[in-house]
């Protein structure tokens, strides 16, 4: 049995798994260590602490930023700032199609960073969701829906610049007459069928046009028959007193610092400096008027910090996984699979498929793109497959692979920040998702013959 053989086994026992009991961490684990024991043998408990400590330090900066969020929106709950917004947006959502449409329009302005736009909207929308007695399932569908999938969109975000210069480098795109990276992502955003069709699956969703489905009908049928936004499997994330919606706060308390988060990711580019300086300006801001005490500004800091540990410890499992099968040769086991369905005419859609097979299985969106894109240009170009098509197949399959991987950074940051179960999540989203997806594989199809 092939190493890439035993790692697609692997994954999909951990996912299998993860639904089946709602516990990811234990599958996670255990599969990294199968993983190991494969790789390494006798010394695989010696080789897994080490690419343990590899995976942290390679993603100190998501584990900081990450931490930090929670910091920032302990500062906002605490100093009551939340309060005053969601009083204010309440009353302009006085509906729950109104609701909805409100999270989708934030989902769309704020396009910068993924990251960004999820962390940031949860905190803003959350306890509006509540007071409306909207699900927290929908509330995570939301996030997770308008952050990838707007960002691959819009070519001024962290995801344009980095398929740009991704495919750029490709000769067969050089061939075609594109003299830039944005050039040839431009070309290809109107054939990016999965986030196109997923907005669109959510903007009729809001209107009521779209229909509730599997974990999705059962959350608002939970709500119906017991008034619970979220699950008892829920409770866990939810620690702070819920019972003070109708408390006053200062919305400019909430506005100011957000809206320095926002500007700074987008004029500097850096979250992690933007969230540093939106909690100095809660300092600045709290302090002096004391809405918050010296003494408790700086545990209200680590108290937010560690209410994200539970989403920190699944985002390091998750890269540990995704380090094992990478040198179990998955990826490269799957495209040996897919290599003899190959035809000028089926690649654009075959390559959608593959990368958002690989980066659902891995959770590794950015990763699985950079490794198959050398791969499958050439391999177009000898086939005579359209460029602009592959781009588009390659950018589709890792929004699929951003959305829909039940153990990704995106599925957790948007579970985490509606404060719910991540698998509870991925599970009431999934009948949407694979929606997309399977019109996706039709457009990828349809264009593959008249493109």
């Amino acid at each position: 049995m092939t190493h890439g053989l035993v790692a697609l086994l692997i994954v999909l026992i951990v996912i299998v798994g993860s639904i089946l009991t709602h516990r990811c961490e234990e599958f996670m684990i255990g599969g990294s260590l199968v993983g190991a024991a494969v790789l390494f043998k006798g010394s695989f408990l010696t080789q897994w602490c080490t690419m343990l400590q590899e995976t942290i330090s390679e993603n100190v900066w998501i584990v900081v930023v990450c931490g930090l969020f929670g910091s920032l929106i302990a500062l906002l709950q605490t100093a009551k700032g939340n309060y005053g917004f969601s009083k204010l947006v309440s009353k302009l959502c006085n509906s729950e199609r109104k609701t909805l449409l409100t999270t989708f329009i934030l989902g769309i302005l704020i396009f910068v960073d993924d990251y960004l736009n999820v962390l940031s909207i949860g905190a803003c929308m959350k306890g509006v969701y509540d007071k409306r007695k909207i699900p927290r399932e929908t509330l995570a569908f939301m996030l997770d829906s308008t952050g990838a999938p707007v960002c691959v969109l819009l070519p001024f975000s962290t995801w344009a610049v980095f398929y740009a210069s991704l495919f750029i480098d490709q000769p067969s795109v050089q061939a075609y007459g594109f003299t830039s990276g944005m050039k040839a992502y431009l070309s290809a955003i109107p054939f990016c069928f999965y986030p196109i069709i997923i907005l669109l699956i959510v903007f009729l969703f809001c209107m009521g046009i779209m229909p509730k489905l599997g974990g999705m009908k059962k959350a608002y049928k939970r709500v119906e028959e017991t008034g619970k936004v979220y699950s008892d499997a829920s409770r866990k994330y939810n620690h702070e007193n819920r019972a003070g919606y109708e408390e006053d706060g200062n919305i400019w308390d909430f506005v100011i610092p957000m809206a320095v988060l926002v500007a700074i990711a987008i004029i500097t580019g850096d979250l992690l400096l933007a969230v540093v300086l939106a909690i100095a300006c809660c300092m600045l801001m709290y302090l002096p008027r004391k809405v918050i005490a010296v003494n408790e500004f700086f545990g209200v800091i680590v108290k937010g910090f560690a209410d994200m540990l539970p989403t920190l410890t699944l985002l390091v499992l998750a890269f540990l996984l995704q380090k094992v099968t990478e040198q179990l040769n998955m990826t490269d086991y799957i495209i040996d699979l897919a290599q003899p369905l190959l035809t000028g005419s089926l690649f654009p859609m075959i390559t959608f498929i593959l990368v958002a097979a690989l980066c659902f299985a891995t959770g590794s969106f950015w990763g699985m793109s950079a490794v198959v894109a050398p791969i499958v240009f050439p391999l177009g170009a000898a086939i005579s497959a359209n460029p602009v098509l592959i781009m588009a197949a390659i950018i589709s399959g890792g929004a699929f692979g951003s959305h829909a991987c039940f153990y990704c950074d995106a599925t957790l940051l948007s579970s985490n920040s509606a404060g719910i179960d991540n698998i509870e999540h991925a599970v009431s989203q999934l009948p949407y998702v694979m929606i997309a997806a399977m019109l996706s594989i039709v457009g990828f199809l349809i264009c593959g013959f008249i493109v």
